[in-house]
């Protein structure tokens, strides 16, 4: 059984593994032992805090095999972006260049450094091993985060973001950093992320141009990277946008991987999560069963796992009901895949 919950100090060698195999493709992710460290203490913190309205909270859940103990999967949620440190995004739009005189009307795309996402929610650190990327699974790990944020409403604003990772060469290099990001920082694409990822972010502000940037000044390789999710990032580009997500022409300044956004009310999760009480049977009755996500609704104690259920009559076994650390009669939420 796989069962997602909030990850906690002995987690820590389980994140160092999934920070090496994951091969830095995660700029949240470093394998960085003191980060990591962090990133589960301001998890903890983060729950133990009484929250009205969201600030600098940070949650971040593991999935863990209960046969073996393994952490196999990690995914997070930031409360509100850019309150501690500025969160930098490049907006796409046009700047019209005009002479009455020649009359000549050039309209030329830009890119216009921003910070237009401060205090909105982020979806983050989605990594899934390779062994246990089934879709079911993929669904778990990620939409498990908005149930929590269903049951914890006020902890969350009404924007919600997610930043997809750009496209990237077969050596690991990003077109459109090499065209741009390269020249102002004097550094390759995988330490740029690396002290993005473990917090060094004072050298942005200091360093990026803060005029707008035309696009035919770039490669076309750049050009063509603009707003492209990196090929292994196209599933979950695809359950975000099944989610409500869309893409209005935010990119990431490093790679120009897409920024998606949504209200967080008007998300499939929230809109169709139910709140209903289960029984705990041991015997498995036939019936027509559909798969979905169960979560126990808590805060600190929180745990969620897939289960078949009849949507009539749901029931759970005594282990699914032991790994939610629920009883016969309980609440649960319930989304259906």
């Amino acid at each position: 059984m796989l069962l997602l919950r909030p990850v906690e100090f002995h987690d820590l060698q389980g994140l160092e593994r999934l920070a090496v195999v994951s091969g830095g493709s995660l700029t949240t992710l470093p394998a960085n032992r003191d980060h990591l460290s962090e990133l589960i203490d301001r998890t903890q913190q983060s729950l133990r805090k009484s929250v009205s309205r969201p600030e600098q909270e940070s949650y971040h859940f593991v999935l863990e095999d209960s046969a073996s103990g393994e952490i196999v999967g990690i995914s997070g949620i930031e409360a509100a972006v850019g309150i501690e440190s500025p969160f930098y995004s490049y907006r796409i739009n046009e700047v019209i260049h005009a002479s009455s005189e020649l009359q000549i009307h050039n309209r030329i795309p830009a890119l216009n450094l921003c910070q237009d996402f401060t205090g909105a929610s982020r979806l983050y650190t989605l990594f899934l091993d390779a062994d246990h990327r089934q879709r079911s699974n993929l669904h778990l790990l990620s939409r498990a985060r908005l149930l929590f944020i269903a049951a914890h409403r006020e902890r969350f604003d009404s924007r919600i973001i997610a930043e997809l990772q750009g496209v990237q060469d077969e050596n690991g290099q990003s077109p459109f950093w090499e065209s741009l990001g390269r020249h102002f920082f004097n550094m390759d694409f995988a330490k740029a992320n690396y002290l993005t990822g473990i917090d060094s972010k004072g050298f942005i502000a200091e360093l990026l141009p803060h005029h707008p940037v035309y696009l035919p000044l770039l490669s076309e390789a750049a050009r063509a990277a603009l707003g492209q999710p990196r090929a292994d990032a196209a599933r979950v580009k695809t359950l975000l946008e099944e989610e409500g997500f869309d893409y209005r022409g935010y990119v990431d300044i490093f790679d120009a991987g897409p920024t998606l956004e949504a209200q967080t009310d008007r998300l499939r999760t929230l809109l169709g999560c139910q709140s209903v009480a289960v029984t705990v049977n041991a015997d498995d009755e036939d019936g027509d069963k559909a798969l979905a996500l169960v979560s126990n609704g808590q805060l600190q104690g929180f745990r969620c796992l897939l289960a078949e259920l009849d949507p009539e009559r749901p029931e759970l076994t005594p282990a699914q009901a032991e790994a939610l650390n629920i009883s016969s009669g309980d609440s649960v939420q319930l989304a259906w895949l």
